[in-house]
C-alpha cells in the first residue's frame, strides 16, 4: 500500500510522516481492501488559536474515495481526528460490502 505526503506552507517532517504512517497502518490492518492513502498537511491563518494546523487524508479503496479533514492546534491532533473519521467511514464501507 502506498502512502503519499504533500506539504502546503509547511516544512516537511519525517516525524509527522512516521506518526501518520503508523496511524494509517492501523487502518490497513483492520481493512485490507485499502489501496492507497494521500496525506496533506497545510497551515491556515485562523482567528482561533485552537485551529490552523490542517491534516487531510484521502483513501483509495473499492468504491468512491474516502476523505477526512481536521483542523487543530497541532498536526498530531489533526492526524488523530482524521484517522478516527476514516475509521468510521471504512467501517460503514465494510458493512456495505458484506451485504452485497
Amino acid at each position: 500500500m502506498d502512502i503519499n505526503f504533500e506539504y502546503h506552507d509547511v516544512q516537511a517532517s519525517p516525524r509527522l510522516e512516521e506518526l501518520a504512517t503508523k496511524k494509517i497502518n492501523t487502518l490497513v490492518d483492520k481493512y485490507d481492501f485499502i489501496i492507497r492513502a494521500d496525506v496533506f498537511f497545510k497551515t491556515e491563518n485562523t482567528s482561533s488559536d485552537e485551529t490552523g494546523m490542517i491534516c487531510n487524508i484521502r483513501i483509495s479503496a473499492p468504491g468512491p474515495r474516502l476523505f477526512a479533514e481536521a483542523s487543530h492546534d497541532s498536526f498530531e491532533a489533526s492526524i488523530k481526528e482524521s484517522v478516527n473519521d476514516l475509521d468510521r467511514q471504512l467501517k460503514k464501507r465494510k458493512e456495505k460490502m458484506k451485504s452485497h
